[in-house]
């Protein structure tokens, strides 16, 4: 549960916006939209190497030119 304290005088969109922050930063919606759908576990992985070698090859490129 997150808990966000509001200061005496404080504006609600401060402490609304400090609630978005916190709430994106305990990746819960992520989690959920990961969850939604079963993918095997072949599949994940090889997505995660498809991801890693698209990176690699910005850097690499980034690194030459």
């Amino acid at each position: 549960m997150l808990i966000i304290p509001v200061k005496e005088g404080e504006n609600i969109d401060r402490a609304l916006k400090r609630f978005k922050r916190k709430f994106d930063r305990t990746k819960t919606m992520r989690n959920l939209r990961e969850r939604k759908h079963f993918t095997k576990p072949s599949v994940a992985k090889r997505a995660q190497n498809i991801k890693a070698s698209y990176v690699q090859k910005l850097r690499t490129q980034e690194e030459v030119g």
